[in-house]
């Protein structure tokens, strides 16, 4: 019998034994869909948990490949190849990112001297105010209480150097994820032409615009998100390098570069862990100056708010404030540090995408849509744009 006739067979035995069992015939199909599609989501689960390391620094790799694309295609423009120009944007990062880091290291040496050799007069201005309430506290019982647990610090200092080759193995991990998305980011900026026509090459035309209309929204909103935010920065750092010299800070030039960056470039919170080491710092060295930067970072903020922020972005991205704070809540539960990097530019990215697509209508006039009138010093003539 000729193959053609095998799938008519395998019907019939299926109808055979249905009507054996007294079910319809197309029962034992479904459930045999039913157990398919279920192996094949248990594999799929099973295949994702396996490579989900490798999916998030991909998509951290598409995530900065798009930020900085804009930049490439600029200097692409103006002749470069694209992979000299994505080696351009790598090495101004790295030097960047090296100019950060050597001027942060010093300052933590020598803060964390400085630390140590007043924590005698910490602890004897602590038995004073101590006495005055009425509590017997002194710098020789706290050294006899140090002395007390020399063995137990000695414990511990044993098992963190037990412990030493699993802090190796880690620093070397996150040295390898960081190569590696280094890798993927500038293939895919290097490359993003050709790959972009290697996607669009299993889509229909119509369907091509729409994904290219999508990702060209995606490039401007996450590039327009980085550039903003690095002009606020520079910004932030020369403000706070001035006023930091002034105010006779030590290391004014690190600590105006942490503030600045932070502020920045941590969604929500980036302000207050970016004041929070400049006042320590200023605090060390005196009460005065320490309030003197609060004070500083409080108003600095104000005016970044008010005047700064809303004119450098308005062109690139615009998101209310709730929505960012829950949108980088969002990123953060998912992919800890990283989400919550990317959750701005994303966010801002899909609401820019739904607006396009969303038609919006009149609202009609009620005492629940009113909005409030304008306050008598801001009439006049309209701002022109």
């Amino acid at each position: 019998m000729s193959t053609i006739d095998e799938p008519r067979r395998s019907g019939v035995y299926r109808g055979f034994f249905a009507a054996r069992l007294g079910m319809p015939a197309w029962i034992p199909h479904l459930l045999f869909m039913i157990a398919a599609m279920v192996v094949l989501l248990f594999v799929s689960l099973a295949v994702f948990r396996a490579l989900r390391g490798l999916l998030v620094l991909l998509l951290i790799s598409l995530f900065l490949a798009t930020a900085i694309e804009p930049a490439v295609n600029y200097l692409a423009r103006r002749g470069w190849r694209r992979g000299l120009a994505t080696g351009a944007i790598f090495l101004l990062v790295f030097l960047a990112g090296s100019a950060l880091t050597g001027l942060m290291v010093p300052l933590i040496i020598d803060q964390t001297i400085l630390l140590i050799d007043r924590i005698p007069d910490y602890i004897d201005d602590l038995a004073v105010q101590a006495d005055k309430i009425g509590l017997e506290f002194s710098s020789e019982r706290v050294d006899n209480a140090l002395t007390n647990f020399d063995q137990t610090l000695q414990d511990y200092a044993a098992d963190l150097a037990g412990s030493a080759f699993g802090v190796g193995t880690t620093l070397l991990t996150t040295v390898f994820q960081g190569l590696t998305i280094a890798l993927f980011t500038f293939y895919l900026v290097a490359d993003a032409p050709r790959f972009r026509r290697v996607l669009m090459s299993v889509l229909p035309a119509e369907r091509q615009r729409e994904v290219l209309r999508i990702w060209d929204i995606a490039i401007d909103k996450t590039g327009g998100y980085f550039y903003s935010r690095a002009l606020l920065a520079g910004i932030a750092t020369f403000t706070s390098w001035v006023v930091f010299r002034i105010l006779d800070v030590p290391f004014a030039l690190a600590l105006a570069l942490w503030l600045g960056v932070l502020s920045q470039f941590v969604p929500v919170f980036g302000t207050y862990i970016g004041g929070a080491v400049p006042a320590v710092i200023a605090l060390l060295e005196s009460p005065g100056t320490a309030v003197g930067v609060v004070v500083f970072i409080i108003v600095y903020q104000q005016i970044e708010n008010y005047l700064l922020s809303p004119r450098i972005t308005a062109r690139t991205m615009s998101l209310h404030p709730a929505v960012a704070f829950g949108s980088a809540i969002a990123g953060g539960t998912l992919m800890g540090v990283p989400g919550t990097l990317m959750a701005l530019p994303v966010t801002a990215t899909i609401q820019a995408f739904i607006s396009t697509y969303l038609h919006r209508h009149e609202v009609i006039e009620s005492e629940l849509t009113a909005e409030p009138p304008p306050h008598p010093n801001h009439g006049g003539a309209k701002r022109r744009d």
